[in-house]
């Protein structure tokens, strides 16, 4: 299991990580998204030890990765954006190399090494100097580098960049198979990849979590309204008045016959995201207007991003006044923590702050009677 809880990375006045939490558990893929600087990558590189956060924790199976990074860091596969590869080396002797790094007992390496080469389809590729690759082999090679050890967490960044359709679909096979075994995070900018490999999708945008779920249940949260277009034999008038009276229907759009069938173009949206062709259909039977094709619009997991995604004006004005009236609470605090340091406490600690001219006075006027 990963437990990412309320972690924070800053750098400087800029928030990359803005308290971040999840859980990641076994038998699934899980998708990792988000625009250029939302902080996805700085996430990941959190996740996998290779920067801390400011602040919050993560633990991969109960291992703290800053308090004990050895064991957790033992759990975890990764495969950068840009693989780590020693290009002077032999496939199979990068492998060999990596596989001592992380100290996969001697008796087992060979075995181990010969089933991810041909799990990664490398099989024919082990004597083969890594520099003479093309970039989808490195690719290859990068993700074998990441199965040594069979950690039980495997973090993809871009696995597929690089690779022919034919390597991709083959990769994309690779990584269903390790859902069983491991917690697979796979981030891309390949939205349909995406959609067709996790089970899974987090999308994060100025370092929050905006969206978190199956694919189909964030389609279904955006799809606010619903699209349906049909193909009907009939009179528009009839088709209008067969139509309009049905509940969360908002407009009824009716184009010109078509040549081949006669039939109208029919566009139907609704103001609710509930699907209403059931009642449409049963109501153009009775009107006896035959429906020849009726389709429903899906939303696609691009329209997801885009939505919760992009900013309109209005919120990015209010995520500046938000950031404003923080640093103001800030700097408030630390004027309000500043007065009660030169002032007494309840306590009736001495107090430091500036005498009056009379209390001056009056002190001068004692110490002279004194004397």
């Amino acid at each position: 299991m990963i437990e990412v809880e309320n972690i924070v990375k800053t750098y400087g006045d800029r928030v990359a990580v803005d308290h971040l939490s999840f859980k990641l558990e076994k038998g699934k893929i899980y998708g990792f998204l988000g625009p250029n600087g939302a902080g996805k990558s700085t996430t990941m590189n959190i996740m996998t030890g290779y920067i801390a956060a400011t602040s919050g924790t993560v633990k991969i199976n109960n291992f703290d990765i800053l308090r004990q990074p050895e064991q957790a860091k033992a759990c975890i596969g990764y495969l950068p954006e840009m693989p780590p590869l020693y290009t002077d080396m032999t496939v199979m002797e990068y492998l060999q190399f990596v596989a001592e790094l992380k100290k996969v007992p001697k008796k087992d390496r060979r075995d181990q090494i010969a089933k991810i080469l041909k799990m990664t389809m490398l099989g024919d590729y082990g004597q083969r100097m890594i520099r003479n690759l093309s970039k989808g082999y490195r690719q290859r090679v990068g993700l074998a580098q990441a199965l040594i050890g069979f950690p039980e967490v495997i973090i993809l960044d871009e696995p597929t960049v690089g690779l022919d359709p034919q390597q991709i679909m083959e990769i994309r096979s690779l990584i269903r198979s390790l859902r069983d075994d491991h917690i697979v995070i796979l981030s891309s900018h390949i939205l349909a990849e995406v959609s067709e490999v996790c089970d899974q999708v987090m999308i994060i945008s100025h370092g929050k979590m905006v969206a978190n779920g199956a694919p189909s249940e964030l389609e279904m949260q955006v799809s606010k309204t619903v699209t349906i277009r049909m193909s009907i034999l009939g009179d528009e008038a009839a088709i209008r008045g067969a139509v309009a009276g049905i509940d969360h229907v908002k407009t009824i759009e009716i184009g010109e016959k078509t040549d081949t069938d006669g039939a109208l173009a029919v566009t139907i949206e609704t103001d609710s995201a509930d699907d209403i062709r059931a009642d449409i259909a049963k109501s153009l039977a009775v009107a006896g207007l035959p429906v020849l094709s009726m389709v429903k619009e899906e939303k696609s997991l691009e329209d997801v991003f885009l939505e919760v995604t992009t900013e309109t004006p209005g919120t990015v004005e209010k995520r500046k006044k938000k950031k404003a009236a923080e640093a103001a609470k800030a700097a408030l605090q630390q004027d309000a923590e500043y007065q009660h340091e030169v002032t007494p406490d309840a306590a009736g600690a001495p107090s430091e702050a500036p005498q009056s001219d009379d209390s001056a006075a009056e002190q001068k006027s004692g110490s002279e009677e004194e004397k």
